[in-house]
């Protein structure tokens, strides 16, 4: 969570605690409706039209979409409210993924927010906004001044309130998409897409359409209940039944969005899912071939494969912390041309450096039909160490445990990029506080599967004793 600014002259103490508890370091989010209710959105709203217009005082309107959650329809109509009460007004989008919202800002070069809590259970909802262009809020410097403005007293009424149009992006988007590949140069590849109920459902088709893979949807239907699995796929249990289905059908590859489809993960021939590093890696090789020498971002939790694939394929890399916000902020300083982190989130420097689950997995399905050769091969080169994966840990004070590790392992190259990262030669961990809930987050890399769990036993250990 961004730090709080502090009290603000007419702020209520119930809002302002509301607030606490959902703006976070990169969105806002929260349980429906205990954190975030109707009057909240409505509250929000005139606050990110006071944000925009001080933003850019040339702001004339604002694209709202949202995902598929059961509160979204109400909650984002509230929010429209708050925009037209202040005399901004309000483009539509309707049911819309967060990558269609982030294409729609830079299509249309206007600020926008889409309602969605990403991969949080069914009872969550929230808020990712971008500026125009699609450049990113800071949750430490922009989303801090949001929650002072959704303090302040309540404007007057503007003389004359905002209007309201409808948009439908989708095959504009689409063709957007598409427009990254050479269709041609695909093969026919099968492709199992287990959307989790999400909006996956609603954009993966669409994209499909017309280019050469022939795709099968698991969990199609746009339910926010989320009926058969979280919307999750950075855990494992959640791949369960894309593993099954890609054996089953014999499929060349399986795609897995979380739900607002900005993340995608994969699984290939022999229904095995690699991790978002590994896939980092396989997508910066197929962007440095039509850009020699450029530079890619990874964060902090990523294997080291990543910087090393980008090393031999001729390119330059540079270790980011994690999350949306800031990589897009220094893809933009830096000029990179690709990020990847290894939650799934995939961006390109010609998407308005902004992170899209489709658009990755037709990057990577262009890859494998130029490779010519099944993933389960395509991978291995990439398959170098052995990982953790991501371990969450609840503990009371995520700082003192962090500091304890620090002491325990002085003896190491440690640096605090983001969170506390310890080089033990062979094996390496990363530590860190979430951006997006009350968790500390372990990743850890060794030469083995033996090595790894035997430092991860070690490691949990270590922190538990310390919380």
């Amino acid at each position: 969570m961004a730090e709080s600014p502090g009290p603000v002259p007419g702020g209520e103490p119930a809002v302002a605690a509301r607030l606490d508890a959902i703006v976070r370091a990169n969105d806002i989010r929260g349980r429906v409706p205990a954190e975030l209710d109707e009057a909240l959105a409505r509250r929000l709203g005139e606050a990110f039209a006071a944000f925009f217009t001080e933003d850019d005082p040339r702001t004339a309107e604002v694209l709202v979409g949202r995902d598929m959650r059961l509160s979204g329809l109400n909650l984002s109509g509230a929010f429209c409210a708050g925009l037209q009460a202040t005399g901004l007004d309000v483009v539509d989008l309707g049911l819309t993924s967060t990558d269609m919202l982030y294409f729609a800002a830079g299509h249309l070069d206007a600020p926008g927010v889409v309602f969605t809590a990403s991969h949080n259970p069914a009872g969550y909802n929230g808020i990712k906004a971008c500026r125009s262009g699609a450049r990113p809020l800071s949750g430490e410097r922009d989303l801090a001044r949001v929650r002072q403005l959704a303090l302040l007293p309540p404007l007057p009424p503007a003389a004359a309130p905002g209007g309201r149009r409808q948009l439908d992006l989708l095959e504009t988007f689409a063709r957007h998409v598409r427009s990254f590949t050479d269709a041609e140069s695909m093969r026919p590849l099968r492709v199992v897409a287990d959307v989790a109920n999400g909006m996956g459902a609603l954009v993966v088709p669409a994209v499909f359409e017309g280019l050469p893979p022939i795709l099968e949807v698991l969990h199609g239907e746009l339910d926010g209940s989320f009926p058969n699995h979280p919307p999750d796929p950075l855990q494992e249990a959640n791949l369960a039944d894309l593993c099954r289905r890609v054996d089953e059908a014999g499929a060349d590859v399986g795609l897995a969005f979380d739900g607002d489809a900005d993340r995608v993960f994969f699984v290939d021939d022999r229904g095995r899912p690699l991790s978002g590093s590994v896939t980092a890696a396989l997508l910066a090789g197929a962007v440095l071939r039509r850009n020699p020498g450029a530079l890619v971002l990874y964060n902090a939790a990523c294997s080291r494969v990543v910087s090393e694939a980008v090393e031999e394929a001729g390119g330059r890399s540079l270790r980011t912390r994690v999350g949306h916000s800031l990589i897009k902020e220094r893809m933009a300083e830096t000029g990179a041309a690709f990020a990847g982190e290894h939650s799934g989130h995939y961006y390109f420097a010609e998407n308005h450096c902004s992170d899209s689950g489709v658009l990755a997995a037709v990057a990577l399905l262009e890859e494998l039909s130029r490779a010519g050769m099944p993933l389960s091969e395509l991978r291995r080169p990439f398959d170098r160490y052995a990982a953790s994966g991501e371990v969450n840990f609840t503990v009371a004070d995520p700082r003192a445990v962090t500091e304890a590790l620090a002491r325990r392992y002085r003896h190491h190259h440690q640096d605090r990029l983001d969170g506390l990262t310890v080089d033990c030669g062979d094996w390496w961990f990363n530590l860190r506080p979430s951006n997006t809930e009350p968790l500390l987050r372990l990743n850890l890399e060794a030469a083995d599967a033996g090595d790894c769990a035997r430092y991860l036993t070690e490691l949990r250990a270590a922190i538990e004793l310390s919380a």
